[in-house]
């Protein structure tokens, strides 16, 4: 198994203190709204010595920053130099406006952003004009229905992914089986995931299943965890015993099956 330990030492630090009063006001400081807006409406955030303007569509689940997406900012942005960020390669799934595959390509990653069609559009105007002659790569943006075309999107045998990265993409939606295949295809021996997670009191059943089935395959602790925010950061890395999604899938959506049937029934 591959462990990463760069910044064990520093969080042990941090976790002697709380984490609420210590960290969640900073993150929160880095959102801010212009004064005046003209004719695109944005926000601002301030991460990696930069201003960045996000477009959003709050009629799009996906076009809104969620809270998630600052915290695994924040994490990338303090972090970095410990995990190595610049010139790894990242693949973030569920990127919507873009913010942390922006923060990641501005600490010198080699990023490629994806979420689904409808939402690439603004995902890769974000992205552009955030990036642009800033970067020590070029961000790449990416079309990607979780579990759907995964070999042809990312072809195992050129696939080289050093981080996995995920803010909020576990919710009340009927894709948790296939956003799990595609952790499962993307994630290779030596790949760490960073999912940011936001619980919601009224999903909890559905988070716990989801993250039950995530512990069959990946070894995963908690890096920050804000009760303020009902948001946790997590850290996973495939299993030392290399079992694949085709040996547990089946049961896992089995599972699945008799959730979604509990929900239909209330």
């Amino acid at each position: 198994c591959f462990w990463f330990g760069y910044f064990d030492l520093e969080l042990s630090l941090l976790q002697s203190f709380s984490c609420d009063d210590f960290i969640v006001p900073n993150i929160l400081e880095r959102r801010y709204v212009p004064p005046l807006l003209k004719n695109v409406a944005w926000e601002g955030f301030r991460f990696a010595g930069h201003e960045i303007k996000i477009v959003e569509s709050t009629d799009l689940y996906g076009a809104t920053v969620w809270p998630s997406a600052l915290v695994l900012c924040y994490f990338l942005e303090i972090h970095g130099r410990q995990l190595s960020i610049e010139h790894k390669t990242i693949i973030e799934i569920g990127a919507g406006t873009g913010l942390v595959s922006i923060v990641a390509s501005l600490i010198g990653a080699q990023v490629t952003a994806t979420d689904l069609t409808e939402l690439v559009g603004n995902l890769q105007y974000n992205v552009h004009r955030n990036t642009k002659d800033k970067c020590k790569h070029i961000p790449q943006v990416k079309v990607l229905n979780w579990g759907t075309d995964l070999e042809e999107t990312f072809p195992k045998s050129s696939l080289h992914c050093d981080y996995i990265l995920a803010a909020d993409v576990v919710y009340n939606h009927p894709f948790l089986m296939e956003l799990l295949v595609t952790f499962d295809h993307l994630c290779q021996e030596r790949t760490t995931i960073l999912w940011a997670m936001r619980f919601r009191e009224e999903n909890t059943d559905i988070e716990n299943e989801f993250i039950a089935n995530f512990q069959k395959l990946f070894n995963m602790e908690v890096v920050y965890d804000f009760p303020s925010l009902d948001i946790k950061l997590y850290k996973a890395t495939r299993k030392c015993n290399g079992q694949s999604l085709e040996f547990t899938k089946p049961i896992i959506l089995a599972s699945y099956r008799i959730q979604c049937f509990n929900l239909l029934a209330h």
